[in-house]
């Protein structure tokens, strides 16, 4: 994908709250550009968030985001792809681990739609995971609603919480369900709150918006997160504990 107005303004409203103190990674070598039916909406979400600026001073010549990031405050971003066709400096195939140079390298990291592309899910985000440095930060957006011809797997809200809450304990700042069009139907994100936390599987009969949908969300890395490998869905394991089968299994996450 590329970072679209939707993106932008996740990007520009986290730019206000948190910017990293070392290197960024993106996973892929994104495209931006102003999308011209919402022009408007990008200045309108930059003066939201107090930044006062004029879009255009984010857009670079090639249409790429490096620009866009830095003056986010994101800092100069680099990118990790399996092939070099799109600029990454960084080549390596998120399917197999990552190597040991790439461990704890990185405060922030940005998917804006790349894991979905990925056969084996499990290690790419294992490798996220061992790429982060504690209190860095991880912000995904990949198909949640109504991509189903686009990537290799659309994701649910129960991956987020019980691969990086409860498999890796790490704080899950947001997870939200949002629109890839604005509309005013939908301007406001779908909130997808912790199954776990609910005591069953979430029930999103007639809440999730028509159309393309992202699952966006953004997660820290604590000093004490742990990856303790053996991710199980939520509502199995409180039906198993129940009938004292569910083994050895972290419940509790940050």
């Amino acid at each position: 994908m590329g970072v679209d107005y939707v993106l932008f303004e996740r990007l520009a409203e986290l730019s206000t709250r948190w910017t990293p103190e070392g290197r960024s990674l993106g996973l892929g070598r994104h495209k931006f550009r102003i999308e011209p039916k919402f022009a408007d909406l990008y200045e309108q979400a930059l003066q939201q968030h107090g930044l006062g600026r004029k879009r255009s001073i984010y857009l670079q010549d090639d249409r790429y985001y490096e620009t866009l990031m830095r003056k986010l405050g994101f800092g100069e971003i680099e990118s990790l792809d399996f092939s070099d066709y799109e600029g990454a400096g960084i080549l390596h195939d998120l399917n197999r681990p990552i190597p040991e140079d790439l461990e704890g390298a990185f405060d922030f990291i940005f998917d804006g739609g790349t894991i979905e592309h990925v056969f084996n899910v499990p290690v790419a985000l294992e490798n996220v995971y061992r790429m982060l440095k504690p209190g860095g930060r991880f912000v995904s957006a990949n198909g949640f609603n109504g991509w189903p011809g686009h990537g290799l797997y659309q994701f649910s809200p129960e991956l987020v919480y019980t691969f990086w809450k409860r498999t890796c304990n790490c704080t899950v700042h947001s997870c939200l369900g949002i629109r890839k069009i604005p509309s005013d139907q939908y301007a406001t994100p779908l909130e997808l709150p912790d199954p776990a936390d609910l005591g069953h599987r979430l029930r999103l009969k007639g809440r999730v918006p028509s159309g393309r949908v992202y699952l966006y969300y953004e997660v820290e890395k604590r000093p004490d997160s742990d990856y303790v490998p053996g991710t199980l869905q939520s509502d199995y394991v409180a039906r198993w504990s129940g009938h004292g089968q569910a083994g050895q299994h972290r419940a509790e996450g940050g």
